[in-house]
């Protein structure tokens, strides 16, 4: 009797085992479809090298058409940091339209015309993607 019921259990187990792996290999495959079907897009980071003012490089990044962790080495530093906390999150064509043009001390560009340079550059080479 008890060989009965052992051999009754290990039927049931085999049985549940197959329909946890037929489930299994279900949920694997819409998986699969699931990330074949989703671009993931990842934070794009750039480096610049400015032109004709004191800052000797610029880095940001750019996300969702957003600019994130602005930042310049050399120039300026108060000012310099303010434009990069005032850009954190904002869109990318916007901080260009701002900051196009600007002129610092008679040279024609300045290290926020600088960054605007950069940033469509980057821009452009996106849309390309």
């Amino acid at each position: 009797m008890d060989a009965v019921r052992i051999t009754a259990g290990i039927s049931h187990w085999k049985n549940n085992a197959a329909v946890v792996t037929k489930y299994a290999k279900t949920v694997l495959a819409a998986t699969e479809k699931i990330i074949e079907n989703t671009e993931v897009r990842q934070m794009q980071n750039y480096s610049y090298r400015p032109r004709g003012v004191c800052s000797v490089k610029i880095t940001f990044g750019i996300e969702d058409g957003k600019l994130h962790n602005v930042s310049f080495l050399g120039g300026c530093p108060g000012n310099l940091a303010a434009i990069g906390k005032l850009l954190e999150g904002e869109p990318a064509e916007k901080a260009v339209s701002i900051l196009k043009g600007n002129d610092c001390g008679g040279r024609g560009t300045s290290c926020a015309d600088q960054l605007a340079i950069a940033v469509e550059a980057a821009l452009k080479k996106e849309s390309s993607l």
